[in-house]
C-alpha cells in the first residue's frame, strides 16, 4: 500500500451522527503543479484535480453540465453565447436543453387548472431546435469541447426529462404522459450513424420529486430501461436525496432505484441566466471518457460512468471489486472491495470527507457503513452485501462538518452536506 492510500476495515454502521460545529465549509482548490499537463481550471480560474484516475486505466475525466437553458425557453441569456460561457469557464462538455413544453396559446387554456406554484412555461419551437442543432455543431470541437444539443420533456405535473443525442424533439401536446414519451424515446432513428435505429436517445429524470407527479412515482418502463441513464442528484444548489421527505414523500434515488430503473448520477447546472458555467456551488457531472467527442461522451453515458457533484474540479473515481461505477458486481453477496480515487488539487490534500455506503431502503436510504476518507489519497475498504436486501450500491461524499440543505430523518448520517454521488453498482449474480 502507498502512501498516498490508506485502507479502512468495516466496522458497524452508526445509528446516529451529530453534525460537527463550526464554519469550515469546502474551499476552492490550487494544485501544487497546476502547470502540469491534464489539470483542470475551475470556473474561477483556479487549478483543480488532474484528469488521470489512480486505480482505473484508459479513461480521462472530463467535467460537464448536460442542463441549460437560453431564451430559446425560460431563459434570459442568448443561445449564441452560452456554448462559449462553459467552455471559458471550464467546463469540458456542454449541453443546451430548452423545454419542450406546450405552445403559448394551449398554455394560457391551461394555466388556470395548473396549481399553485406550477409555472408556465414558454416552449421551445421547431426554429429554436434547429437553431440549437446549429450552435451546437458550430461549438463543438472534437478531442477539446464536446457541445450537444438537447432540449427538456416538461410536463408541469408529472416531471421534466432531458433528452440528448436526437434529430428530434417532442413536447406534451405530442407525448403527454409518461407513457407516450416513452413510446417516443423508443422509436427513434439511429444516432450520428451509430446503431441499428429504432432507438437512439439518451434520457434522463430531472430535479426528481420537484413535480408531484414524480414521473408516476417512477414506474418502472421495462423498453426504455437502456435509454433512461441519468437522475439529477444535485440540481442548482439543492441534493436531491431527501427531496420531498419533509412533505412524507420517499427518497427519489431509493424510489428510483427500487423501481427498476438503473441510472447513472448527475449534477447540472439548470442555467436560466446569463453566467452559464461560473456559478460555484451548483451540480456540476464528471465524466470517464476515452476521449472528448460526442461519441464518446455518449458511450460513458450509456455505461453510467460518470458522477454526481457540486464542486468544480473534483475528480472521483470508484471500483468495487474491481468493476467501475455503473457497473454490475457478478455476485449476490459477499465482502465487496471498494477503492475510491477523491481529489480537488493542493489545497484539498488531505481534507477529511466520509464516504458513506447507499443501500435500498424503506423510503430512505439504509447506510452501510460510513468511512472516514481524505482527499489527494486512494481509500480502500471492505463492506459486506447482499442481494436480498436490495441489487444496488452507491457511494456519497459528504462533509461532515456542513449540514445538508434537505435533511432526512432525524439522526440519518446523510444528514450532513453532500459533496458527490457516486453513480450505483448492481449485484448481478452469473
Amino acid at each position: 500500500m502507498s502512501d498516498s492510500e490508506h485502507e479502512h476495515r468495516h466496522v458497524p454502521a452508526p445509528g446516529r451522527r451529530g453534525i460537527l460545529a463550526g464554519a469550515g465549509g469546502l474551499i476552492l482548490a490550487a494544485d501544487a503543479d497546476g502547470a502540469a499537463a491534464g489539470v483542470t481550471r475551475t470556473a474561477t480560474g483556479q487549478p483543480g484535480a488532474a484528469r488521470a484516475s489512480r486505480i482505473t486505466r484508459g479513461r480521462t475525466l472530463v467535467h460537464a453540465d448536460l442542463h441549460n437553458h437560453t431564451m430559446l425557453s425560460d431563459g434570459a441569456g442568448d443561445p449564441a453565447l452560452a456554448y462559449e460561457s462553459m467552455r471559458s469557464a471550464g467546463l469540458d462538455v456542454a449541453a443546451l436543453t430548452d423545454h419542450a413544453t406546450l405552445s403559448d396559446g394551449v398554455l394560457s387554456i391551461l394555466d388556470p387548472l395548473l396549481p399553485d406554484g406550477v409555472n408556465r412555461i414558454t416552449g421551445l419551437s421547431r426554429s429554436g431546435w434547429s437553431r440549437t442543432r446549429d450552435l451546437a455543431d458550430a461549438a463543438d470541437e472534437p478531442g477539446v469541447f464536446t457541445a450537444i444539443r438537447g432540449f427538456e420533456w416538461t410536463n408541469p405535473l408529472l416531471g421534466h426529462v432531458n433528452v440528448w443525442f436526437t434529430d428530434d424533439y417532442t413536447d406534451v401536446l405530442d407525448a403527454t404522459l409518461m407513457g407516450g414519451f416513452y413510446r417516443w424515446l423508443t422509436r427513434q432513428d439511429g444516432f450520428l450513424g451509430l446503431g441499428d435505429g429504432g432507438a437512439d436517445g439518451l434520457a434522463g429524470f430531472n430535479h426528481p420529486g420537484r413535480e408531484p407527479g414524480r414521473f408516476n412515482d417512477f414506474r418502472y418502463e421495462p423498453a426504455a430501461h437502456d435509454q433512461l441513464v441519468s437522475l439529477e442528484m444535485f440540481n442548482r444548489y439543492d441534493d436531491y436525496l431527501f427531496e420531498g421527505w419533509a412533505k412524507g414523500v420517499s427518497s427519489p434515488l431509493v424510489t428510483c432505484l427500487n423501481a427498476g430503473w438503473r441510472p447513472g448520477l448527475s449534477g447540472v447546472t439548470d442555467e436560466h441566466g446569463t453566467d452559464w458555467g461560473y456559478p460555484e456551488g451548483k451540480g456540476r457531472t464528471g465524466m470517464w471518457v476515452t476521449e472528448n467527442t460526442r461519441e464518446a461522451v455518449f458511450q460513458a453515458m450509456t455505461e453510467r460512468r460518470f458522477f454526481a457533484t457540486c464542486v468544480s474540479g473534483l475528480r472521483l473515481d470508484a471500483t468495487a471489486d474491481g468493476v467501475p461505477m455503473g457497473g454490475s458486481i457478478r455476485r449476490a453477496r459477499g465482502d465487496i472491495h471498494f477503492a475510491v480515487d477523491l481529489d480537488r488539487g493542493a489545497d484539498w490534500s488531505g481534507r477529511r470527507l466520509d464516504l458513506q455506503v447507499l443501500r435500498p431502503g424503506d423510503g430512505v436510504p439504509v447506510v452501510a457503513d460510513v468511512v472516514e476518507a481524505a482527499a489527494g489519497r486512494v481509500t480502500r475498504f471492505t463492506v459486506p452485501l447482499d442481494a436480498d436486501d436490495g441489487d444496488w450500491v452507491v457511494l456519497r461524499v459528504s462533509d461532515p462538518s456542513r449540514p445538508n440543505g434537505t435533511p432526512g430523518p432525524d439522526g440519518h448520517p446523510c444528514n450532513d452536506f453532500g459533496v458527490a454521488y457516486s453513480s450505483p453498482w448492481w449485484l448481478d449474480p452469473a
